[in-house]
């Protein structure tokens, strides 16, 4: 477990200015304008606004083609009545938490991070969620505290799954499109093998220190 994997749950710590808050994973690019992201009207009464991760045609290829788990099967252990008690369809399509445009008002007054605490708690006493995904253990309490309660970013600024498998491919024209691409998944676009490392490449800036590298064959 990766405890920065967690810094999500606490987004009112880190800022006392602002209103609305934008979290990335560190494995994503932004071609777009992200004052754009930023600017983006989240529903009256929502705290946070994620994409849905059965929301593109593309996405429904790749689903198919590296055998993705998106619905709450996947990060839920059904067998466990805690979970069973939620009333949540387990073929609910899940939610993608590597981006997140927050609202901080809403954040605090619904007290979210209490309540993915409360989760984060329950889950060490009674093992309720699913260890086949990375990082099923920090997306899940979201995946519970925010079910039905958050608004949907615009498709094209989160194209997730480059990282799933090496081989999935999205086609070209569509990713220049996209606003911002996320190499989730075991795959990161620094290491190999990897998907469509050639857009990762073209903003990649080099290590002044020598220290880190990208991993590429014969280099």
């Amino acid at each position: 477990i990766q405890q920065l994997n967690f810094v999500r749950f606490y987004l009112p710590l880190l800022t006392h200015e602002h209103e609305k808050v934008i979290y990335l994973d560190d494995d994503v690019i932004v071609q777009g304008d992200i004052q754009d992201l930023y600017d983006m009207k989240l529903t009256r009464g929502h705290a946070a606004a994620f994409s849905d991760d059965c929301d593109l045609p593309s996405t429904h290829e790749m689903v198919r083609s590296v055998g993705m788990q998106n619905t709450y099967m996947g990060f839920l252990d059904y067998r466990k009545q805690t979970i069973r008690d939620l009333g949540i369809n387990p073929s609910t399509c899940t939610f993608n938490p590597g981006v997140i445009v927050a609202n901080m008002t809403e954040w605090k007054h619904q007290r979210i991070t209490k309540q993915l605490e409360k989760w984060m708690q329950k889950n060490v006493a009674e093992n309720l969620y699913s260890s086949i995904l990375a990082g099923g253990v920090a997306t899940s309490p979201m995946l519970i505290v925010f079910h039905g309660r958050y608004t949907t970013i615009n498709p094209l600024w989160h194209v997730r799954h480059l990282g799933w498998s090496p081989d999935a491919r999205y086609s070209e024209h569509f990713l220049q499109e996209a606003k911002l691409l996320h190499w989730n998944g075991r795959y990161k676009p620094w290491g190999y093998p990897s998907g469509h490392i050639d857009f990762w490449e073209k903003w990649f800036v080099p290590d002044p220190s020598g220290t880190f590298k990208l991993i590429r064959p014969n280099s």
